[in-house]
């Protein structure tokens, strides 16, 4: 019975990860049908204001199960990287789509994309690798925090013995192959090649 308790609990955590990423979909894109299609700019901000409180669901349910006794898993790493990418990445998603809503059904103008070439380039990656730097130190917070306050190193061991240290890889590797290569060998645009980027 204990086992299969212990099971439900880590795939309770896992299945919520699940259901925040739909959540925050749901309410991305039923704000912004609300806003553009439907043209009623008072439903789609209170939708759009419903999307960081899954992330408050997923950090109190976490909180929770560790205070419980459980020991942290790779869905408690999970969740706690999952809350800092959404915190550092969200509002890029958000403004992307809302882009893409505002020129499909507002006659908005076409979505910018991504520069390939030049100083664009590297401001660019500059600005994607602040906001991996952003969702680092959240997950870092969160983790430390669990670690610390809410459960015990022991018990907590595959946080800061192996998410950290992964994650800070993953940023450095980041870094050097992202904005620091950028910097060094800025892509040069082709003959006659043109493109518009708004930093």
């Amino acid at each position: 019975m204990t086992e299969i308790l212990g099971y439900v609990r880590e795939n309770f955590i896992l299945a919520l990860i699940i259901g925040c990423e739909i959540g925050f979909w749901f309410f991305l894109l039923a704000g912004l049908v609300a806003r553009y299609p439907l043209r009623s700019r008072r439903v789609g901000a209170a939708l759009l204001l419903c999307t960081p409180l899954v992330d408050v669901v997923l950090l109190i349910a976490t909180v929770f199960d560790l205070r419980s006794g459980g020991e942290a898993t790779w869905p408690h790493v999970a969740a706690a990287i999952y809350l800092g990418l959404t915190l550092g990445f969200g509002h890029s998603i958000m403004r992307w789509t809302d882009q893409r809503f505002h020129h499909r059904f507002a006659g908005g103008p076409p979505p910018v994309l991504p520069p390939k070439y030049g100083r664009a380039k590297v401001r660019y990656e500059w600005a994607q690798f602040g906001k991996f730097a952003l969702a680092w130190l959240i997950s870092m917070v969160i983790m430390a925090a669990l670690v610390l306050f809410v459960s015990t190193p022991a018990q907590t061991e595959l946080m800061w013995k192996v998410a950290m240290p992964v994650m800070t890889g993953t940023g450095a590797a980041w870094f050097v192959f992202g904005p620091l290569l950028t910097t060094i060998r800025p892509p040069r645009p082709r003959r006659g090649a043109q493109q518009t980027y708004i930093g």
